[in-house]
């Protein structure tokens, strides 16, 4: 069924400013279309299986499986880079997933090309393995830190913004299910804005303990707010109750905007201070010279 689509330029002006983008300082996801053809290179072996002798056509399913987890685990590595690439302050992903898709993808081209002997299938394993991680890299195998930040501020900033992305990751889910485009795209802009605070916080930790609240208790209530809703929704279709959450985000949002700006202004204000004590320390070191 079709919808309408309120916003800015809308009939209604239902849209209170200017429109974030979901995908505001992110970038595409690379490599999505060759874990797809992995896939499909993959699918032969399922096709001219059956018919061979059983012991033969498992050798073939087994090798469709492997090649298939790799990619599975591919893409799942390539969205944990993407998000480790989108923030200042991350950890590395405690499961190196793109090395171990290239291991299954050795493992399943081995397994597809054996025929008895060993050397030669060993060595398209290998071959397969090098040209995954040509295609697509090694994972991220260190933390990445601000520079000047001590490892124990990065953790707490990693800690507390790894929180704030599983609520919001959890919160996305939910209002997905609901299958109201709207909706959709009201969740998207939130987590625009509230990206930003994250990102914020990550270029000066000092922020943290003034936006912890933000980053667990509101985004935590946000979280529950929507699982509930989605779950009326779902059943009952209320645009009452729709409205009403629609409001909570609007007052999420303007409430996030402005506490990211007074962070941001704190920041300036104490870059400020700092300017000015070099300034005057820099005045006594030429009052004393002369």
């Amino acid at each position: 069924m079709a919808q309408r689509y309120g916003g800015q330029f809308s009939p209604d002006g239902s849209s209170k400013g200017p429109v974030k983008s979901p995908m505001k300082g992110r970038r595409p996801q690379r490599g999505r279309a060759r874990t797809n053809i992995l896939y499909v290179a993959a699918l032969p072996l399922v096709f001219f299986s059956f018919g061979d002798p059983a012991l033969e056509m498992a050798q073939k399913l087994v090798a469709f499986a492997l090649i298939a987890g790799a990619a599975w685990l591919t893409r799942g590595g390539l969205e944990a880079e993407e998000a480790y690439e989108a923030r200042t302050i991350a950890r590395r992903p405690a499961i190196p997933r793109k090395l171990f898709g290239s291991i299954l993808i050795g493992l399943g081209v081995a397994l597809a090309t054996f025929n008895g002997a060993i050397i030669g299938p060993a060595i398209y394993g290998v071959i397969g393995m090098v040209l995954h991680l040509v295609a697509f890299g090694l994972d991220p195998m260190s933390n990445k830190s601000a520079e000047g930040i001590d490892e124990f501020q990065t953790d707490r900033v990693a800690r507390a913004v790894d929180e704030a992305e599983r609520h919001l990751k959890a919160m996305k889910e939910a209002i997905s299910g609901t299958k109201d485009r709207v909706l959709i795209a009201r969740v998207d802009q939130f987590q625009a804005t509230a990206r930003e605070m994250f990102r914020t916080v990550e270029n000066d930790p000092r922020d943290l303990t003034a936006a912890r609240k933000y980053l667990g208790v509101y985004l935590l209530g946000a979280k529950d707010a929507a699982l509930k809703f989605a779950d009326l929704f779902s059943k009952t279709g209320d645009t009452s109750a729709k409205e009403d959450f629609t409001a909570l985000l609007d007052d999420l949002e303007a409430n996030f905007t402005a506490k990211n700006q007074k962070l941001l202004s704190d920041s300036r204000t104490d870059l400020d201070i700092e300017i000015d004590v070099l300034r005057d320390r820099l005045q006594r070191e030429g009052i004393r010279l002369n």
